[in-house]
């Protein structure tokens, strides 16, 4: 499970590192700065859970069961909140419709939450 963490982790960082970057030269250019500030927030979110997930991998406090329960609640999370929001902020170039990707970043962020809360009680729980 460590593994698979590590390596989901990566390929989060990766991926939002790439997306930031597109973000500041390539969006540049035909988004306004409310939309690349929007953008942005996305990304800042999934390079904090790619860490997070990091740390969850190497925390030895944690059953496996645990680790499973928080990365998966942090994998749906960061996809429903920062995947939502890349698209919300590129709607201009997409035709994609907002009435079923609105309602999705607060789900997103609310599982994102339970995440870190989850978190925190397994090792408050720990004698």
């Amino acid at each position: 499970m460590e593994k698979k963490i590590i390596l989901t982790a990566l390929l989060l960082g990766t991926i939002a590192i790439i997306l930031g970057a597109f973000g500041a030269h390539g969006l540049k250019k035909v988004l306004t700065v409310d939309q690349l500030n929007t953008f942005e927030v996305g990304v800042r979110y999934q390079i904090y859970h790619a860490l997070f997930l990091l740390f969850l991998a190497n925390s030895s406090i944690l059953t496996l069961k645990e680790k499973g329960v928080i990365f998966y609640l942090v994998i749906i999370g960061i996809t429903l909140f920062s995947g939502s929001i890349y698209v919300l902020a590129t709607l201009a170039l997409t035709t994609i419709k907002t009435k079923l990707i609105g309602p999705l970043t607060p789900i997103g962020g609310l599982l994102l939450i339970v995440s870190w809360m989850y978190m925190f009680y397994c090792v408050f729980a720990k004698k």
